[in-house]
């Protein structure tokens, strides 16, 4: 009986996540809402806001007794999460709680002053991957600012970064090449949830005016956890972020994919996958990258309608620096392309280019000739001042 009893115990803690973790959501709900009670709240929001049951945040303070929710925001891809990347996004009536959704992804990026009449306090909560360029944390900054001009309190209920809190890395972003893919000026990957980042902001001064920030942070959460060590299950962020290890990948090409001639899987059942291009052999470009050496980092060669390259196995968990592996499928498909990408591609996206890697040295680096290694180690000055930056903002 008492060998069973252990042996019950040990499958236990065993299918029982290490750690409990609780959400902002979850947290000011075990306060009853107080923070919220006798405001006029504006929520920005997606589909991605969720407790760790999936209930629904806009649901959950729509229905919260002596909270007012008047009105809600949404980024890009919309309220749920459906529309493609960049394609402008519509107001339109949640059919949840019957309020109007105002869009940030059309004719405005920012709340207007007539969209926060009569607000007393903006909500954030949608779950980010941790990418620079993936537009949440810009959504997020817009929205702080827009608060602080109008003289109302933010709130950020915090989420888990799903890339982990210790992976920084890949180039910085020059005040030039600032934009809805670069605005907050971190690392390519800056290791932050959306409470971090939001505080690193706001104490910054890296927008026009600072807010009222408050941020109901998490319990549970350490830096080295992975998405996989939360216990949560993952919504799909948006259409081609639809797997806990998507963020990954996305570090990996999705640099890459702003450019002409390039094939990425994105739009496929896997998304930024894979590192394609035509012209290229695919035996060759695959030793290529696994002669880089990029720990939890393997490839396969790929070959589809005319594109040749290799299909990425990349695991979340390993230490290699996935900007430089983006850098170096970057630099080998340009070398192996005449034209180079750079000539190929039309100004529009050249410029999408630029403004996601933050900066137009690239192009001529790459022209030049200098070595990839050269260009990875031009980034670390920054990546450690940022590292020491940061770490008087972060709550974990």
């Amino acid at each position: 009986m008492a060998l069973r009893l252990v042996l019950t115990l040990l499958l236990l803690a065993v299918s029982l996540p290490a750690h409990a973790l609780t959400l902002g959501i979850e947290r000011i709900e075990s306060l009853g809402f107080e923070p919220l009670k006798g405001k006029r709240v504006g929520l920005i929001t997606n589909h991605t806001g969720v407790d760790s049951k999936g209930r629904k945040t806009r649901e959950i303070l729509f229905k919260a007794r002596g909270v007012k929710l008047a009105a809600l925001f949404s980024p890009e891809h919309g309220i749920d999460g459906v529309e493609l990347a960049g394609r402008y996004v519509a107001n339109r009536k949640d059919p949840l709680t019957g309020l109007l959704v105002h869009s940030l992804y059309g004719p405005t990026r920012k709340p207007t002053p007539e969209m926060l009449t009569g607000i007393d306090l903006l909500v954030f909560d949608m779950q980010d991957i941790g990418v620079r360029s993936y537009t949440y944390i810009s959504t997020m900054a817009r929205c702080m600012e827009a608060a602080g001009e109008a003289g109302i309190e933010f709130m950020v209920l915090d989420r888990p970064n799903p890339l982990g809190g210790i992976r920084v890395e890949g180039p910085p972003v020059e005040p030039e090449w600032i934009s809805f893919v670069g605005q907050v000026p971190v690392p390519y990957v800056h290791g932050m949830t959306c409470g971090e980042l939001a505080r690193m902001l706001n104490e910054k001064q890296w927008m026009a005016a600072r807010c009222k920030l408050k941020v109901v942070t998490m319990e549970g959460w350490e830096r080295r956890m992975l998405w996989e060590d939360t216990g949560l299950r993952w919504v799909k962020t948006s259409p081609n972020i639809p797997r806990a290890d998507s963020p990954a990948y996305y570090i990996a090409t999705g640099i890459v994919g702003s450019l002409a001639g390039l094939e990425t899987g994105v739009g496929g059942p896997t998304p930024f996958q894979v590192c394609a291009a035509k012209g290229i052999d695919a035996d060759t470009f695959t030793r290529f990258v696994q002669n880089l050496n990029v720990d939890g980092v393997r490839a396969k060669p790929y070959a589809a309608d005319g594109f040749n390259g290799c299909r990425l196995q990349i695991d979340p968990a390993g230490k290699g620096n996935l900007s430089f592996l983006a850098l170096a499928l970057l630099a080998e498909i340009n070398r192996n392309s005449k034209p180079d990408l750079f000539a190929k591609s039309p100004k529009d996206k050249a410029d999408i280019f630029f403004k996601v890697y933050g900066s137009r040295s690239i192009e001529t680096q790459l022209r030049q000739g200098v070595s990839i290694q050269k260009i990875a180690a031009s980034w670390q000055p920054g990546v450690e001042n940022f590292r020491k930056q940061r770490a008087s903002y972060l709550f974990y």
